[in-house]
């Protein structure tokens, strides 16, 4: 298709149109047809006019924080991020529509609105733990104060699982780790809900040590997952908590080059490499324990990714130890070295 001034001015009046409930889906230029500066220029317009619809809401009344105008800003977000990176898939239109169809819910106060996460482009389902941990929040009385980044890390994890269909894991790992950030800040936010009108209840907070392929060693955890570790036991300051326990869950990735017995080996190494860690760090070795599963709960699949090397990499999430520090309630003081 030829775009001709018509076309553009069509466009452009489409995104002014936006600004009213019963308008139609802003469309985006076809990607074969974005190569004018007028072509752009259009598109961002409907941007910016979606944009506007946001903040309309945000004046009347519904606050940043609130789950579903959250959630339409981080759709909005993602599409435009890789708008702005040339993406040429569906990706950029679809997650577009999927804020538009929020933001014309809460325009017509349509209630109760819809808290699923669509697959946008057919992005994969990555990282089922953190799925879990967003799920579980949901429901419970500290989602009230977790609604914001409970909905951007579930956003986030599409954007991760679309990167991951179009270049494989190198390209959603940065965005992988964006959701888990977002995951644990949305188990924080939770947890210290309401905690100045009652002391807070006794918590579970959650890390993942990662290695490298069929290593254990102290030199072979990636530097990025020990501070995670690192960001929780901050954390445990943060809020006044003690440290009561800690539990560490060791894995190994499928890739089952030397057997089962090897894998299984192999992730109780890495739980003890881990222990020392910790007690390094002034956490009783008596309040540490550690159980280890080998290969048989893989996080990530990886399926279909080739060559060898970025089946390795693709494989990560899978070669952790789980750190669960189960925290004590506000108000007393933390255990020695933390």
């Amino acid at each position: 298709m030829t775009i001709t001034k018509s076309t553009l001015i069509t466009a452009a009046i489409l995104a002014a149109l936006a600004g009213t409930a019963a308008a139609q889906q802003t469309q985006l230029v076809p990607p074969r047809d974005r190569v004018t500066d007028e072509a752009i220029h259009a598109d961002l317009s409907g941007y910016e006019a979606t944009q506007g619809r946001i903040q309309a809401l945000n004046d009347g009344g519904r606050p940043v924080r609130d789950y579903h105008l959250s959630k339409a800003q981080c759709w909005l977000d993602v599409s435009f991020h890789e708008y702005t990176r040339n993406d040429r898939s569906a990706f950029p239109q679809e997650a577009l529509t999927e804020s538009e169809k929020l933001i014309v819910g809460m325009e017509q106060g349509v209630s109760p609105l819809p808290t699923d996460t669509p697959l946008v482009n057919g992005a994969a389902r990555v990282r089922e733990d953190l799925w879990k941990r967003l799920g579980a929040i949901h429901g419970t009385p500290g989602f009230v104060c977790a609604q914001q980044a409970v909905a951007c890390g579930e956003v986030e994890l599409v954007h991760a699982g679309n990167e991951f269909n179009q270049q494989q894991w190198r390209h959603s790992k940065p965005y992988i780790q964006i959701a888990e950030d977002l995951v644990s800040d949305a188990e924080a936010l939770a947890r210290q809900c309401g905690v100045a009108a009652m002391p807070a209840a006794p918590a579970v907070l959650t890390a993942n040590v990662l290695f490298e392929f069929d290593r254990d060693g102290r030199g072979d955890i990636r530097a990025y997952s020990l501070q995670s570790l690192e960001r929780e036991l901050a954390r445990l300051r943060e809020e006044g908590r003690t440290l009561e326990a800690v539990e560490l869950v060791g894995h190994a990735d499928r890739l089952q080059g030397r057997g089962y017995d090897y894998n299984q080996g192999l992730s109780e190494r890495r739980a003890r490499t881990v222990r020392e860690w910790l007690v390094e760090r002034g956490v009783p070795a008596d309040a540490i324990r550690y159980t280890f599963r080998g290969d048989t709960e893989q996080v990530q699949a990886c399926d279909g990714v080739k060559p060898r090397e970025a089946l390795r990499e693709c494989l990560i999430p899978n070669r952790r130890v789980e750190v669960r520090l189960q925290a004590g309630t506000t108000g007393e003081k933390p255990a020695p070295g933390l």
